[in-house]
């Protein structure tokens, strides 16, 4: 497991270290609920500390009859002879309890030491006494004493609190407690895996044992580690706390007592052994289990005979009082529980819809979804209207395939129903999430069929979104500035007609951003329109304007403006769960980082986006054509099978107009060599744009013919690529400086003199691109500049621990505290091999952890 967001606990830790073999020693407790990572956490510590320090390390087991000074007895063998023989004596009854204490304390007198005990929530009778006397003398002693027990298994009356009690007096006594991990570090430990961290974050709430095996076996509902686990936790417990704990697991998440109650006459005592075993915890008037995950453990051993006699006499309680909003879910869960169609089809479009409306859309689509399977049993306008909401909810969820099948069997049905407004407005929505679905033509296509329904019925609000549409399509498809304000102004005189400020604020931004790609001029523009979109809580379209901004920032390689639009649609979207366009942002934003040079973080980024199940095409495509770039920059092979899975993401024109994906497979001719593959893929490319204005992407297509020898054709050409055509190569190579694009400018200096080569070539080697570094000196041979620097002699690049290149390169990233999983995704080997390598790094530098090692790495560079 690795150790994340313990950094300030290890810190604690070792400076109590430090100070205790100083003198006084001091008493530190680790506590916290199981599988929080105590143990890692002690490890960490004992691996940190300094050679001259003993460490003596025991533990307490969960017996029936605990082992007497079992934590002392996993100590001995590091003990001195004293203690030995007074334990030894102790255990056969010939020694007084007493004398061990003082036989300890007095070889911890003697040497520095570090002495764990662990699980003391299990101690016998004898370890608490120890715990007591060593604890009052502590201060005489070069020693610190690490306790650790986990607090949600000690109630009132466990020997551990009155211990506790006893003490809270001592000023050389602090407590730490380990906290859940944050949704940051969940996504961290999950990086390389294909989930969805936010899902894994909720069931796990957090606790790092339960994501590691969910993480170990994806494959399994309930990892069978959890599964026992959760059964020797039950094990233990009365039939009255079992039986509450099985009822529990069927009321939900968060069950009131008097609810409880309800099922169960006079729970309290019974609740009360349930909460001492750790497994559920009470605040208040509610009581819940600590982790999802656990519930469902629990749940699937529950009879389902038992589970449906519940579920109806709570959907009875529940229903016989006033109905609140919050309730909702949970009377829909229970009608489905408790196979009452009815029921569902009256709770759960309720459940759903007041999911939307709080910004929950991933809890609306499953509530959609829910009342859809019993959704035969109603009139096709109810029904229809529930597959227009999963829809929609299932889009902003990223959960494109079921949004757009729903929304394509929503469309038939209106049709079917004559309700030809609805049926525009369906065309409408289906039309704009075919785009990020990476299907363009039939988005084009649908789009029109929507206005031609619509204008049909005259002047409406849906009409005013059905000419948005097709200005959006317009601005992507770059199919220049007349025809996107044209469909602007037809958006928002309807817009104002009606009242709609969300379609009128839409229209003008991008209307503007269509100028701002053609022509240079209008980012103000769109920034005003995201300013009014988030002033006015325009949720779903001040997101997708967001979004937007990243794109256009990256496609126009402006490194600033990309950076702060990411971060600024991150925080949006994440406050608002709008995960689509969070997962868009985030490929935008691998290609914002490629832009600027920070290669190895731009195929770490676009890696947390392939590894979530929910990356719309469109985001997958890109973020696997920055790391196809990634590798062929960097000299590596299997670059092409990156390229061709991008491009059978989306279709061709998707391909070419989200700016990266066309010019790529370029870019990795000429990094090959190949300058009939490179004139022949820009070409098609411009070909594909005749019909169209855009400097951005025809501009960098030109270029690629001209370096590669080539005679491009005279097209628009944005301003750094419009100055390299034109011969001006520092011009162009001084905008890209501007700009923050260090790979850009190095390609714009291969056409100038010798200055500008070697200067191309040092920039290359800073980025650690191999192949354009092999294609500089071609160049420069071919030009009769002298002398080529080759980069470092074989002599600087050896180190030395005798660490190869590939170990050389695992110990930079351990340098920046990755995790095996995480070095694994960033040199494209499994998590196995990169274990692996660490290991040998380790060897070979004599040490024991990773921050020793990146010491070493510290070191070997001074």
């Amino acid at each position: 497991m690795d150790l994340l967001e313990r950094e300030a606990v290890l810190r604690d830790l070792t400076g109590h270290l430090r100070a205790a073999v100083s003198g006084p020693g001091r008493l530190a407790l680790v506590r916290g609920e199981a599988g929080i990572g105590k143990t890692t956490v002690v490890r960490q510590l004992a691996k940190l500390a300094d050679p001259h320090i003993r460490i003596l390390v025991g533990a307490c087991d969960p017996l029936a009859t605990p082992r007497p000074l079992g934590p002392l007895m996993d100590s001995a063998p590091r003990l001195g002879r004293a203690v030995r023989t007074a334990l030894t004596g102790a255990l056969a009854g010939t020694c007084r309890p007493d004398e061990v204490f003082d036989s300890l304390l007095a070889d911890l007198s003697a040497y520095p030491s570090l002495l764990v005990v662990e699980d003391v929530h299990w101690a016998d009778e004898a370890t608490m006494d120890l715990l007591r006397h060593l604890a009052r003398r502590l201060p005489s002693i070069p020693a610190l004493v690490v306790a650790t027990y986990r607090d949600d298994e000690i109630g009132r009356t466990h020997d551990l609190t009155t211990l506790l009690g006893t003490l809270a007096g001592y000023p050389w006594v602090y407590r730490h407690d380990l906290a859940p991990l944050s949704r940051r570090a969940v996504a961290q430990l999950a990086g390389g895996h294909a989930v969805d961290t936010e899902q894994l974050y909720h069931v796990s709430a957090g606790n790092p044992f339960i994501v590691t095996e969910i993480l170990a076996a994806p494959d399994e509902p309930i990892p069978a580690t959890v599964l026992e686990a959760v059964a020797g936790r039950l094990a233990g417990l009365s039939a009255a706390a079992r039986a509450v704990v099985d009822v529990l697991a069927v009321l939900g998440r968060r069950v009131s007592l008097p609810l409880l109650a309800s099922i169960l006459p006079a729970p309290e005592q019974a609740l009360d052994e349930a909460v001492a075993c750790g497994i559920v915890r009470t605040d208040g008037q509610v009581t819940e289990f600590r982790h999802e995950l656990t519930r469902l453990a629990v749940l699937e051993a529950v009879p389902a005979a038992y589970r449906l006699r519940v579920h109806r006499q709570v959907l009875a309680a529940m229903r016989s009082g006033p109905v609140a909003a919050d309730d909702l879910a949970l009377l829909a869960d229970h009608s489905e529980g408790a196979r009452d169609p009815t029921a569902v089809l009256e709770y759960a479009p309720a459940a759903a819809a007041h999911a939307a409306a709080s910004g929950a859309h991933r809890e609306a689509a499953a509530q959609y979804a829910r009342a859809l399977r019993y959704a035969d049993r109603l009139p096709p306008d109810q029904r229809t209207s529930l597959l227009e909401g999963h829809s929609q909810a299932c889009l902003l969820s990223s959960r494109l395939d079921e949004g757009v099948a729903s929304r394509r069997k929503a469309v038939r049905l209106r049709r079917a129903l004559g309700d030809r407004l609805r049926e525009g407005e369906d065309l409408r929505w289906l039309s704009s999430w075919l785009w990020p679905a990476g299907q363009t033509a039939e988005a084009r296509q649908t789009g029109l069929d929507a206005v031609r329904v619509l204008e049909g019925m005259g002047p409406s609000r849906e009409l005013a979104w059905a000419y948005l549409n097709l200005c959006q399509l317009a601005c992507y498809e770059h199919e220049g500035v007349a025809v996107a304000a044209a469909h602007a102004e037809k958006a928002i005189a309807l817009g104002e007609r009606f009242g709609d400020t969300g379609v009128v604020v839409q229209a003008r931004f991008h209307a503007a951003a269509a100028r701002m790609l053609s022509e240079g001029d209008g980012w103000e523009d769109c920034e005003q329109a995201v300013s009014s979109a988030m002033t006015q809580d325009l949720s779903v379209d001040a997101g997708f304007l967001g979004l937007n901004m990243c794109w256009f920032a990256a496609l126009q390689r402006d490194a600033a403006r990309t950076t702060a639009a990411v971060s600024r649609a991150e925080a949006y979207c994440l406050d608002r769960d709008l995960l689509s366009y969070l997962l868009c942002a985030r490929a935008w934003g691998s290609w914002g980082l490629l832009n600027q040079g920070l290669w190895i973080q731009a195929a770490d980024a676009a890696q947390q986006v392939l590894s979530h199940p929910g990356s719309p095409p469109v985001g997958r495509a890109l973020a696997l054509t920055v790391q196809g770039l990634v590798r062929a920059r960097q000299g590596k092979a299997q670059v092409w099978p990156l390229l061709e899975q991008a491009a059978s993401l989306v279709d061709s024109n998707c391909l070419l107009d989200t700016g990266l994906g066309w010019e790529a497979r370029v870019e990795v001719a000429w990094l090959a060599g190949d300058h009939k593959l490179v004139q022949a893929e820009a070409q098609r490319g411009l070909d594909a744009l005749a019909e169209r204005t855009h400097p951005w992407l025809s501009g960098p297509l030109a270029c690629w013919i001209r370096r590669a020898g080539g005679d491009p054709p005279q097209v628009p050409a944005a301003g750094p690529y419009a100055l390299e055509l034109a011969g001006d190569w520092a011009g162009a190579a001084a905008r890209w400086d501007g700009l923050g694009c260090p790979h850009e400018a190095a390609l714009a200096r291969l056409s100038g003199d010798a200055p500008a080569l070697h200067q191309a070539l040092a920039a290359f080697e800073a980025l650690g691109a191999r192949s354009a570094v092999a294609r500089t000196r071609a160049v420069m041979r071919t030009r009769g500049v002298r002398p080529i620097r080759r980069g470092p002699r074989a002599a600087t690049r050896a180190n030395p621990y005798g660490l190869t290149n590939r170990e050389l390169d695992v110990l930079k990233l351990l340098d920046e505290g990755l995790s095996d999983a995480e070095i694994a995704a960033r040199l494209y080997i499994t998590p196995k091999t990169a274990g692996h390598h660490v290991g040998a790094v380790l060897t070979k530098l004599g040490v024991h952890t990773r921050h020793e090692a990146a010491r070493k790495l510290h070191h070997s560079e001074r």
